[in-house]
């Protein structure tokens, strides 16, 4: 089957797939510090990554993946004190996730997945609030395998499950396999590990990069990340969203 992008599309071309075997795949990301090596895109770059990735392996499998536009503004109030973040309200998001889901079921798509990349809580809650009313309405079928969460959570590297992962070798790996141009190397290179968990610090009820022993807005082993394990991460991501998505076409011919 194929993957199509559906800003590319008209309206006759959506028209004509196969709602029984399609899915609507919406990357999630924000904008927001990640380091002084990284841009403040880094978590559009991963989603839309994770989205392209998984959608190729869904369409081996028969599918036809339609990829939808990013959405890149999110809250991201751990990284509010930094220049160029831009944090919205979560409620903002639940709407948008919401109002994606009612749209894509009033053409009778069945199957609706997301991929996200970016891990603060409050975004991470309103995510799971539009998907708890999205299922509520039973409309269509929401898929979201939160990474944060087993099962996972344990396909990804020893630093992602260490929580110290912001903007740090998980991170960087990533980025310097999809936009290597985009990565201050220069920088990278020499940045201490500051090997404070973000997890233990949300644990604890800190609220910010600052506050959980950030001050550059960055956790993790920078300097360490390589396009080789970017590329295994971005494997790893595709694959989770591939057996999330399967996992569900599975459940409805059950």
């Amino acid at each position: 089957m194929s993957v199509r992008e559906l800003a590319n599309l008209t309206w006759q071309d959506v028209g004509s797939t196969d709602r029984e075997r399609a899915v609507a795949i919406l990357p999630i990301g924000a904008v927001e510090a990640h380091g002084p090596h990284l841009p403040i895109g880094t978590d559009v770059l991963i989603a839309e990554a994770m989205a392209h990735t998984g959608a190729d392996k869904l369409s081996t499998r028969g599918l036809d993946v339609l990829l939808l536009p990013v959405l890149a503004y999110a809250a991201a109030p751990f990284a509010a004190d930094f220049p160029g973040t831009l944090s919205p309200e979560p409620e903002a998001l639940t709407r948008q996730i919401v109002g994606v889901a009612e749209s894509l079921a009033r053409h009778d798509f069945e199957v609706f997945a997301l991929a996200n990349a970016h891990l603060d809580p409050t975004h991470l809650g309103a995510i799971h609030a539009a998907v708890t009313e999205v299922r509520h309405a039973g409309r269509i079928r929401v898929v979201f395998p939160d990474v944060t969460q087993k099962p996972w959570a344990t396909r990804l590297t020893a630093e992602f499950k260490s929580g110290a992962c912001h903007a740090g070798r998980y991170e960087t790996s990533l980025v310097m396999a999809i936009r290597p141009d985009l990565v201050r190397e220069e920088v990278r290179r020499h940045l201490p590990p500051n090997a404070r968990s973000l997890s233990t610090a949300i644990a604890a009820g800190q609220k910010s990069f600052v506050e959980a022993g950030g001050p550059r807005a960055y956790f993790g082993y920078p300097a360490e990340a390589t396009p080789d394990e970017g590329r295994s991460s971005l494997i790893a991501l595709g694959a989770i969203l591939e057996e999330a998505v399967m996992i569900e076409f599975a459940r409805g011919t059950a």
